[in-house]
């Protein structure tokens, strides 16, 4: 179950990372550290690389914004990175990147029960997401799929 201020987090550092140029690809508020964790990736709007001046500039100003706030009350880390290889596909830029890589598609089917299958992406369009299985295309409605994630191939 996701904590009960993540979705105000994730408006306040997606509010952030647009005026800083970035969008933001993840989230995540790990408590049972000590002190909490605050995860957060970012990416430039314009497709280029996130440096470390990027993710150390990006802290101070989602840190000043944080602490305006008042969000968190506790002692809290925050921790500014970009996505990496083997991270969740989020924006239309990934999922083009990634044409024909093995990926793990996460989704909802009919009965709403949750599934994982695996197979070559092949694409995502505004109706679907498109996976080639074992040689046959998997068509998966866009609004049933939960995350859709970058594997090693399979020998």
């Amino acid at each position: 179950m996701p904590h009960p201020l993540l979705p105000d987090l994730e408006q306040l550092a997606a509010q952030q990372a647009a005026g800083q140029g970035f969008d933001l690809c993840g989230i995540q508020l790990l408590t049972h550290m000590s002190p909490m964790t605050l995860e957060i990736q970012i990416r430039h709007q314009s497709g280029t690389d996130v440096s470390l001046d990027d993710c150390a500039g990006f802290s101070r100003v989602l840190g000043d914004a944080l602490e305006a706030s008042t969000l968190l009350t506790e002692a809290y880390v925050l921790e500014i990175s970009s996505p990496g290889i083997g991270e969740q596909l989020c924006s239309d830029r990934d999922f083009q990147t990634f044409r024909g890589f093995p990926v793990e598609v996460c989704h909802r089917d009919k009965a709403d029960t949750e599934q994982r299958i695996e197979g070559l992406l092949l694409e995502r369009d505004s109706d679907t997401l498109q996976i080639n299985i074992r040689g046959r295309i998997r068509r998966i409605p866009r609004d049933c799929v939960i995350g859709v994630r970058l594997t090693s191939p399979s020998s």
